[in-house]
Parts: C-alpha cells; sequence; structure tokens
C-alpha cells in the first residue's frame, strides 16, 4: 500500500506531461501498463513528443532500465523454481521500491508473494496515469501550461535530497547537468538530438560516479 499511494503522484505527473504533448490519455495508460518504469516513460514519452527516432528511443530506454536487469537476476537467486512465464510476470514487475521490499525478505521468495507486492503499485501506477490524464484533458489551456510545472518539481523533489546528503550523488547530477547544458548551447552540440544527448549525460555521469566513487563491499 505504501509503495502504491506513492506511485500515484508520480504516475499522475506522467500522465499529465504525455496528455499535454499530444498523446491520447488511454495512450498514456496502455505505456504504463505495459512499461513500468519511471525515469524511463518520462524519458521516452519526451523523446516521442519530441519526434526522436524509434533506435534513440530504444537505446535510452536500454540505457536507463537495465538496472532492472540487474535486480531481476539477484532476486532469482532467492526466489524458488518457477515456470519461465511466470519469472517473466515477476520480471515484468520489478520497480526500484518492489525489489527492496523482496530483497529483504529473509525466506524463500513465492510466486504469490511477489504477485501480491506488484499488483498494488501496479495498479496504483496505471490509476494516476489515468487521473492525470483525465484531468489535464478537461483543464482550459492556460491551466494546462501552468500544470506542466509539477513535472520540474517532481525532479527537484527527487534530487535535491539526494545532492544534499551524497556527494557522489551531487557530482553526478552536476556532471549530467553540464552535458546538458553544453548541447543545449553550443552551437554546433545543438543540433544532435536529444535522445542521443540524454542517453551520453546518463552514460557519462553515471560511469564516472562509478569511477570517482566505487561502492566498497560491505562486510557480511
Amino acid at each position: 500500500m505504501p509503495i502504491m499511494l506513492g506511485y500515484i503522484p508520480v504516475s499522475f505527473t506522467f500522465g499529465l506531461m504525455a496528455v499535454q504533448g499530444g498523446i491520447p490519455v488511454w495512450i498514456a495508460l496502455v505505456i504504463s501498463m505495459t512499461n513500468l518504469t519511471s525515469a524511463g516513460q518520462f524519458a521516452g514519452v519526451n523523446l516521442i513528443i519530441g519526434g526522436g527516432s524509434l533506435f534513440e528511443l530504444c537505446v535510452s530506454m536500454f540505457v536507463i532500465n537495465i538496472r532492472y536487469m540487474l535486480m531481476s537476476l539477484s532476486l532469482s537467486q532467492k526466489i524458488m523454481p518457477l515456470s519461465l512465464i511466470k519469472r517473466a510476470a515477476i520480471a515484468f514487475g520489478i520497480t526500484d521500491e518492489i525489489f527492496a521490499v523482496a530483497s529483504l525478505e529473509k525466506r524463500q521468495i513465492t510466486f504469490g508473494y511477489m504477485m501480491g507486492l506488484i499488483g498494488g503499485p501496479y495498479c496504483g501506477w496505471a490509476l494516476g496515469t489515468l487521473l492525470g490524464g483525465l484531468t489535464t484533458s478537461i483543464l482550459p489551456p492556460v491551466l494546462q501550461d501552468s500544470m506542466g510545472i509539477a513535472l520540474y518539481a517532481m525532479f527537484i523533489a527527487l534530487i535535491i535530497p539526494a545532492a544534499k546528503y551524497s556527494k557522489a550523488a551531487l557530482i553526478v547530477i552536476l556532471v549530467a547537468v553540464g552535458i546538458s547544458s553544453l548541447f543545449t548551447y553550443t552551437p554546433v552540440l545543438k543540433e544532435i538530438s536529444i535522445g542521443w544527448v540524454v542517453i551520453l549525460a546518463a552514460v557519462v555521469a553515471s560511469a564516472l560516479g562509478a569511477l570517482l566513487f566505487p561502492r566498497e563491499d560491505e562486510e557480511t
């Protein structure tokens, strides 16, 4: 329930942004129901709205969502023997928060446990998207434009606490912002599409963060 309630306002913003960018409400809902990934969806819809190519979209999604593959590999060591279909269903529902809760389980994880853990957040994510899309579609244009500030407020709320308490996070954020700004304001570089800028900023900033601030193995 806490994960579900936390997902609703974030997916509400996604639905708002998608519909405001010209995507129909039902398509925004289908995206949320088939792609349970917050950062990936925001980046993907931005590329769609901005006219990015399918190749850019695929590469961006791979870079942004590759962490889910690592999470699934980690959880596979704790899941009891299951059929391929059931394992695929679990893998589809893995998010950062769901992984965190499941990884804390001391006992072997069952299919029923994972479906119970995934079901609520999945419904919350879809519901928030629907509410955001419907709300935006019925608002007058002036209010629709002003609601766009919610997206920036959400990202600021996500990065400021991390940057405040973690030097590594601060450096990664500044590098990503610097790269994005470089490609935005430099005469020649600004001709490069937003999709490749997102990919480059994400890869370079995260790689530099891993190089400068490697995680030490925890003592068992």
